[in-house]
């Protein structure tokens, strides 16, 4: 007869990541926030390469506007590379019924969105 072993093994966790939030993210949600509030503003998505931030007034369209985010801000990419025009700050998309302003700021890109006729220089001019 055999006598059977337990084993035990140490299994070692890993403390999880504490999120560190800049003062430049502090400072671009407190804009975003006055911001959110102005006539003709649907909502923004502020992303990092850690989180995201969404604040939509129509949560269900939460994935076409983050879609529409990310192709705006890679076209955006994709003709300042085309056209050598450098490192390409902003962008306005216009559509039929909703516009989009896209920035890059520091490590962060935010995408803004509006109302046709909303004032999306206003809303630049508070991010930047």
């Amino acid at each position: 007869m055999t006598k059977k072993r337990k084993l035990e093994q140490e299994i070692e966790t890993a403390p999880e990541p504490i999120a560190v939030e800049t003062s430049e993210i502090r400072s671009l949600r407190s804009n975003l926030d006055d911001i959110k509030t102005d006539d003709g503003v649907i909502g923004y998505i502020l992303r990092n390469s850690s989180s995201a931030t969404i604040d939509l007034k129509d949560p269900t369209k939460v994935i076409d506007y983050a879609i529409l985010s990310s192709c705006s801000l890679d076209a955006c990419k994709e003709v300042s590379a085309l056209f050598n025009l450098g490192e390409t700050k902003s962008i306005f998309v216009e559509g039929k019924s909703i516009n989009v302003l896209s920035l890059i700021v520091g490590e962060s890109s935010i995408s803004v969105f509006l109302e046709k006729n909303a004032d999306w220089k206003t809303v630049l001019k508070k991010l930047c």
